[in-house]
């Protein structure tokens, strides 16, 4: 089975041009289920000793669900088995196996999560905590403004070049989920603070820049990585006294959930935040109860 899995990473890698953290996933999942599949007997080819995908069976498949269920949330195991279905299909197509055994399985249904945000006050208290008078202070308020401003994903945030942004027109060209582009307007005060930051960048890096197309930079000159930003967000979240935590993806559901108070449109906002499905945009409707309730209140002739 690891010579299919291999197979199958290069397919999606080559042909599907997933994204490098989607290829990671699924291939530590297919790893994981080919050790259950050992370990439980199911599959196995003639000298027992790993497993023909061709012997794997739905009752296989199942009973790899139901062992993660009881392990995983099902967010997970639902990923998990979603790897395992594109794979599954991948022999089928190639003409690897007579039958997909995971047909017919259903994904487990979510548990509903309300997103972690912030409010607009506590929102301004972490934007203003990074220093203002230091480079690295400067590139942090600039992180943080553009991270609120456009609702960036933190694999956005890190990935953005100067010939993204378009300050003339207010602009940032975006590159999402499995390499689609979409266009997000910046406010004033974010592009401030970019510039800002970058008339002192030399400071920040003293040597010769490595990466003169990033945005964000560390002090030696490389891009920022995405765990870098989670541990300066988490840092300054502490300095800022707040008693919520929150990631850098909490700061893009705050981006959402304060435009949509503000009587965003839906659609909008989806199209702002790069969501494929609008239904993935509709949890934030779930979000302030409180509006809700006065708007209810506000509204209904029997309130």
């Amino acid at each position: 089975m690891l010579t299919e899995i291999a197979e199958f990473e290069r397919t999606l890698l080559l042909e599907d041009n997933a994204s490098a953290h989607t290829v990671r996933n699924y291939i530590s999942d297919l790893r994981q289920l080919r050790v259950f599949l050992l370990e439980h007997g199911f599959g196995l080819n003639g000298a027992g000793d790993d497993v023909a995908p061709e012997r794997v069976d739905p009752l296989a498949i199942r009973a790899y669900v139901a062992h993660g269920l009881r392990r995983n949330r099902r967010s997970s195991v639902g990923r998990k088995l979603s790897a395992a279905k594109g794979f599954f299909r991948h022999l089928l197509r190639r003409g690897r196996i007579e039958a997909d055994p995971t047909v017919g399985i259903a994904t487990p249904k979510k548990q509903r999560q309300l997103p972690v945000h912030l409010t607009v006050d506590d929102m301004f208290r972490l934007l203003e905590a990074p220093p203002a008078d230091t480079p690295a202070g400067l590139r942090d308020r600039a992180l943080l403004e553009v991270v609120y401003s456009c609702g960036l994903r933190v694999s956005e945030l890190v990935g953005l070049d100067w010939a993204d942004v378009d300050t003339g027109l207010g602009l940032v060209r975006v590159r999402g989920k499995g390499g689609k582009e979409r266009l997000v307007p910046i406010g004033r005060t974010a592009l401030a603070a970019l510039a800002a930051y970058r008339a002192r960048l030399n400071e920040l890096c003293p040597r010769r820049l490595v990466d003169t197309a990033a945005v964000f930079l560390n002090q030696r000159g490389g891009r920022l990585t995405t765990r870098s930003v989670a541990r300066m967000v988490e840092r300054y979240v502490v300095a800022s006294g707040l008693a919520t935590k929150a990631s850098p993806h909490a700061l893009r559901h705050s981006f959402a959930t304060h435009l949509l108070n503000a009587g965003a449109d839906l659609r909008a906002i989806q199209e702002l935040l790069g969501h494929a499905s609008l239904s993935t945009t509709q949890k934030y409707t779930h979000v302030n109860l409180d509006q809700l309730m006065r708007v209810y209140d506000k509204a209904h002739p029997r309130a």
